[in-house]
């Protein structure tokens, strides 16, 4: 009696289960045909009879720019790194140059600097950075010791800021930004669901444009997302990205390069960035290549920085 009533307890949980399953389904699929009567289709797209809903949900389901990252943490390569802080009038105050390898060896990954230049205050008197960019920049691309056990699987678990604290809960939340643009980002106060680019409440502030366009000598699906000219106040404080652009390959989908305007300000904190990003292939892998930064942003009791970053990846093996 007891094994049967567990059986039936077990079936009732995994159609409940299914049944929640099929209802976002259905839910992404009614927003996904709304959202793709509001993109604007080049000819080209047109006659190319691309299924714009499915191009949709490919976007926001999309894992290869994450796992692009992620391809860092199991292969060697150099790095020229560059960053540059400002003051408000404009005028450099702090910076650091270098070149850096990455050997990744045994499934652990060490770093070697070939030289590094710093002007300025970018170092404290430990050798620690005085600068909240510098140390997220030196989180995504430098490595300290010896670091090992890691993977490139993405996987479901995905970004969780939530299960981090401090600098590691920036930079959780940073990437997030970057890389799930369709995602509510928990842990940013006064945010919410401003930085969900889909949100059918906010996706009437867009205009998304499709067009085939060519990008660095390839075939490429150029998918544009930009805040519509003229917003009031009101409406411009409901969103959070500016621009986002992205060129996805016209056979594989996979991401070849994107690039974002963000800004938001609620009082507390404030931020103006925008970043370019460029994929390359090594083998089967999708790396970034070219990184570029610019950000300008202020936090309640901390000091506000100005800073740009340029990283150059290459010699992958």
């Amino acid at each position: 009696m007891k094994s049967k009533i567990l059986f039936l307890l077990l079936l009732q949980g995994i159609c409940q289960w299914l049944g929640a399953q099929v209802q976002e389904a259905v839910q992404d699929s009614l927003e996904n045909e709304r959202l793709a009567q509001m993109v604007t289709l080049s000819e080209v797209v047109i006659n190319n009879k691309l299924n714009v809903p499915g191009f949709i949900d490919r976007v926001k389901k999309d894992t290869s720019f994450y796992k692009a990252f992620k391809n860092l943490r199991v292969l060697s390569f150099s790095s020229l790194n560059n960053i540059v802080m400002k003051d408000k009038r404009g005028q450099q105050i702090a910076s650091l140059n270098s070149k850096t390898h990455q050997t990744y060896q045994g499934g652990c990954r060490t770093m070697t600097k070939e030289y590094e230049n710093t002007t300025g205050d970018m170092l404290d008197k430990n050798g620690d950075y005085n600068y909240y960019t510098a140390e997220l920049y030196a989180g995504l691309f430098f490595t300290t010791g010896k670091v090992c056990g890691e993977t490139n699987i993405v996987g479901n678990a995905g970004l969780n800021p939530r299960e981090k604290s401090g600098i590691e809960k920036r930079k959780e939340q940073l990437k997030m930004l970057f890389f799930n643009p369709g995602k509510k980002i928990p842990g940013i106060p006064l945010m919410g669901e401003k930085s969900n680019i889909f949100d059918p409440r906010i996706a009437d502030l867009y205009d998304y444009t499709i067009d085939y366009v060519s990008y660095n000598g390839k075939n490429a699906y150029k998918f544009e997302i930009k805040a519509k000219a003229g917003l009031s106040g009101s409406d411009r404080s409901r969103i959070v990205y500016d621009q986002m652009t992205t060129w996805f390959n016209d056979h594989s989908f996979e991401i070849m390069g994107r690039s974002y305007d963000l800004s938001y300000n609620t009082g507390a904190y404030d931020f103006d960035v925008h970043m370019e990003v460029a994929l390359t292939k090594v083998g089967r892998l999708l790396v970034p290549s070219v990184l570029r930064y610019i950000g300008n942003w202020d936090v309640i009791f901390k000091k506000r920085e100005r800073g740009m970053f340029t990283a150059t990846l290459f010699n992958f093996r």
